[in-house]
């Protein structure tokens, strides 16, 4: 089934979305979706790509674990990544896991460890000789930042390990800010007017990545060891002598987790402690369920994100009632207008919320929602919750429904709403709030980076009309700073001096700091490859894009206007004006197009290459990688422990090649 254009939309919002909120909840420890609305929008895009694999792009965001390293830290590479978990919420998902495993080890039953799910940050210990050596965090799953500084300020985690140890081992875990010590940290924050810690996950997750090791010092971190990754010589033989293995060593391993002998077990004891998670200080949204031995784990495998032997029960999301005080509406860079429902402040989960999001019309009129009704909202571990529903008999009587304004509530320009489009949009490019949300775009590391240039700058430099466009931080002065409040000489010249190294971006950081619909990184990167410089790439026709390699008709549309409007040409001029240099790129030289047009798929491990290599060498020769095996892949290339893929290519009689046979095909 071929992907329509409305779908293609949906899938392009969808990406933008997914990039957006996992930068706040990994990168900057800032969320505004609690985890269900994030896991619905991924499961809503993961739906769609298999449906239409054509749609997958190497930067989708179903095709990566966790979120890139932070550059203010050292990079550590994992030995073995640190995968994510395949997720079930209820007992039949959890029983269609058993199954899979029972198939899988052919009738062999194993048993199972049972854990609870701590939200916190997993980091990972790497000892030799006994001496703590490395600590980072998971980051993207195979690289982390290096925070071993912070972590040896961390008291639960031991220096030098006890009892009888290995030469080289690498211990995993979760480092954890407890509920008391998060509040008491919150009131502190508050009477010293800071800005209040989001939740206690966010709170670990900040306090860990300080650049002064002294700050992480002063938080009371706990730190949880689950599991062990290399082990030099003869280790644990199941995750139940690991664990043992990791107490003897001088780890804390939570009193929660314990062996079960059977299916009934692992059921009663994720009850026990859904029961009990609100007398936990540790904030927990579920259990993990691995299998208990390692020659069992090593028969199952893992697949490309996640171990096939082990799961993430989640528990339902928390939910409590409080009432809607009024519907706001906040406008994003790109001119969509969103409704956020203003709440009575209450505690769900150990966490005060006052805000939640409502996504759009559709959704606010779906749920019915009005200023003064009471409603149910759910929290699932971050600070802003969804609303669920009007709690029955809750409708305000003096309410009417919640319309949306026909002019924007900022700059009172008129608002439109596409036939195809789910969003309101304020059609004025001039409008404060989009300017401002440009800007924060504009200057953030995936644009120009322009150091220092946070949220407070920007807020202040637009509301005193300092700066009407992106291109006016070029012409920023002493002068112009020092109409700012708090901004002394040595602040201006260290932000001057930030905006001076910003004039000298590369070519694919320029164009993904210009805001484009659709053009995230890596299609910067792609555009800046095909076409080499900004010149060429505006100047390029709806049919010379097309045909560049990863852009469709959708994306392709949508840079030929942005470049086509006046006011695009004029900011371009204004930055060259401002001192920016617009570089050149080397273009990309490919190699014979022997597979163009081909779709392929990759599973299981090849040992003459990486995954990424495999991928890099089938792209270089015109082919296309996907994740899912469907009618519309041409090749399957299967390397060591296939796995279900396999089955699939078989049941559709896809060709399937070898490792051999691949390195065959694709030779120079």
């Amino acid at each position: 089934m071929t992907a329509t254009g409305s779908i293609r939309i949906e899938v392009e919002g969808l990406r933008e979305q997914l990039r957006y909120h996992a930068h706040r909840y990994y990168v900057l420890d800032s969320p505004e979706l609690s985890d269900a609305e994030y896991d619905a929008l991924y499961d809503r895009l993961v739906t769609l790509e298999e449906q239409h694999p054509e749609l997958i792009t190497p930067d989708s965001p179903t095709q990566k674990i966790g979120a890139e390293p932070a550059d203010e830290f050292g990079q550590v590479r994992h030995h073995i990544p640190m995968m994510s978990l395949q997720k079930v919420t209820s007992e039949p998902e959890f029983m269609e896991f058993h199954q899979r495993i029972l198939k899988l080890l052919e009738g062999n039953q194993p048993t199972y460890v049972i854990e609870p799910k701590l939200d916190g940050l997993a980091v990972e210990l790497t000892y030799q000789e006994g001496v703590l050596n490395v600590g980072s965090t998971r980051g993207n799953g195979t690289i982390g930042e290096d925070v071993t500084a912070n972590l040896r300020t961390v008291r639960s985690i031991p220096l030098r390990l006890l009892g009888r140890y290995p030469a080289l081992v690498d211990v995993r875990g979760e480092v954890v800010l407890g509920r008391r010590e998060f509040e008491r940290l919150n009131r502190e924050r508050l009477a010293a007017g800071e800005e209040p810690m989001a939740n206690p996950r966010n709170g670990a997750a900040g306090s860990l990545r300080q650049l002064d090791p002294k700050v992480t010092a002063a938080r009371p971190l706990v730190f949880f060891a689950y599991s062990i990754g290399r082990f030099e010589g003869a280790g644990p033989i199941s995750q139940t002598s690991a664990l043992e293995f990791l107490k003897q060593a001088g780890f804390r391993v939570h009193p929660l987790a314990r062996e079960c002998g059977s299916v009934d077990e692992v059921i009663g004891s994720h009850q026990k402690i859904g029961a009990a998670r609100d007398s936990l200080d540790e904030e927990t949204d579920g259990t993990v369920i691995k299998v208990n031995e390692y020659g069992f784990q090593e028969r199952l495998g893992v697949v490309s994100h996640h171990p096939r032997w082990a799961v993430a029960w989640k528990f339902p999301p928390q939910e409590e009632t409080t009432v809607v005080e009024e519907i706001i509406l906040q406008v994003g860079r790109t001119g969509i207008i969103s409704p956020v429902a203003v709440l009575a402040p209450v505690r769900v989960g150990g966490v005060e919320v006052r805000r939640a999001s409502l996504h759009n019309e559709d959704d606010v009129a779906r749920k019915d929602i009005r200023p003064g009704d009471r409603v149910i909202v759910r929290r699932a571990g971050d600070v802003i919750p969804e609303v669920v529903k009007v709690v029955p008999g809750g409708k305000s009587p003096r309410s009417s429904p919640f319309r949306f304004p026909t002019t924007c509530p900022v700059c009172g320009a008129a608002t439109v709403r596409e036939a195809d489009s789910a969003f309101h949009f304020c059609t004025n490019l001039g409008c404060p709030a989009q300017i401002k949300e440009r800007l924060t775009h504009f200057v953030s590391k995936g644009g120009v980076d322009v150091e220092g240039m946070g949220g407070r700058y920007i807020e202040e430099l637009v509301d005193k009309g300092i700066i009407h466009d992106v291109a006016d931080i070029y012409f920023l002065d002493e002068t112009k700073l020092n109409q700012m409040d708090r901004m002394g000489t040595r602040l201006a010249e260290k932000l001057l001096a930030a905006i001076d190294h910003a004039r000298r971006p590369d070519l694919p950081h320029l164009i993904a700091a210009l805001g484009i619909h659709g053009v995230g990184e890596h299609v910067a990167q792609v555009l800046s490859a095909a076409f080499g410089s900004l010149e060429k790439l505006a100047s390029a026709s709806v049919d010379e894009l097309q045909t560049t390699r990863e852009i469709g008709p959708i994306v392709a549309e949508s840079i030929h206007q942005f470049f086509s409007l006046p006011q695009t040409r004029d900011l371009l001029t204004k930055l060259q004006r401002g001192g920016v240099e617009f570089p050149s790129y080397a273009l990309v030289r490919q190699g014979p197009q022997h597979l163009a047009g081909k779709v392929f798929v990759l599973t299981g491990t090849l040992s003459s290459m990486s995954r990424d290599e495999a991928k890099a060498k089938i792209e270089s020769m015109g082919g296309r990688v996907t994740g899912s095996v469907s009618k519309k892949t041409d090749f399957v290339v299967a390397g060591e422990d296939p796995g279900s893929k396999l089955d699939k290519a078989t049941e559709l009689g896809i060709t399937v090649w070898t490792e051999d046979e691949f390195l065959e095909q694709t030779a120079p």
